[in-house]
């Protein structure tokens, strides 16, 4: 009888040991993992629905083709200068109604709970529809990691940035590291909404945060 008890108490032991272990792999597997491996994204310049985009390069044009496309105009007899018989149009004051993208918010990122660098902007193409950039950017990683426009500011305390009414939802953090974009909601008010932040929904912190000021 005694045998048999101390094989029952050497086999609880081993029980809860490999219980211990599995514990402790699945923390290593789901918990330290998204600490220490980074998500690089690199996502281009957005494609506004008008067709816009900030990151068309110009064409090159060598020496040699340009020449060729002078001595064309000139067999042809194409004017290089036409005089214009009538008054041009007046010059469009803003930039973005010539369908230009320009930037109208902008901030740095600093660090909150975690580190945090790099550019917040909201890009604009003279539409309705608004982009979130972020350019340079580099936070930890971690679980269940958010982007969201607040009325708080980067340095309000943590629990004013979850604040029922508070905050817009602009999806998962696409990246720790790297470009990216989030398309703004229409009818958000970026003049009362006005802080980036990096929220980690599951623990309730902020990792990283921005304030967006008037650009230029």
């Amino acid at each position: 009888m005694n045998w048999i008890r101390e094989n029952r108490a050497a086999a609880g032991v081993v029980g809860v040991s490999g219980l211990v272990v599995l514990a402790v792999l699945a923390f290593g597997v789901f918990g330290v993992q998204t600490k220490f491996f980074d998500d690089e994204v690199a996502e281009g310049g957005p494609v506004f629905d008008s067709g816009a985009a900030s990151d068309i390069a110009s064409d090159v044009v060598d020496e040699a083709t340009t020449d060729d496309m002078n001595r064309f105009m000139e067999s042809n007899d194409t004017p290089i200068e036409v005089p214009a018989d009538e008054p041009m149009p007046p010059a469009v004051d803003e930039a973005q109604e010539s369908g230009v993208i320009v930037t109208q918010f902008e901030g740095s990122f600093g660090p909150r709970s975690h580190p945090g660098e790099g550019v917040a902007k909201i890009l604009n193409d003279g539409t309705e529809q608004r982009f979130l950039r972020f350019e340079e950017f580099a936070t930890d990683n971690g679980p269940d990691l958010n982007v969201y426009l607040t009325t708080a500011d980067a340095d309000a305390d943590a629990g004013d940035f979850g604040a029922s009414g508070q905050f817009v939802d602009l999806g998962d953090l696409k990246g720790n590291v790297g470009e990216q974009n989030y398309e703004v909601p229409a009818d958000v008010d970026l003049d009362e909404f006005d802080t980036v932040v990096i929220w980690c929904v599951r623990f309730g912190v902020a990792f990283a945060a921005a304030d967006l000021a008037p650009a230029g």
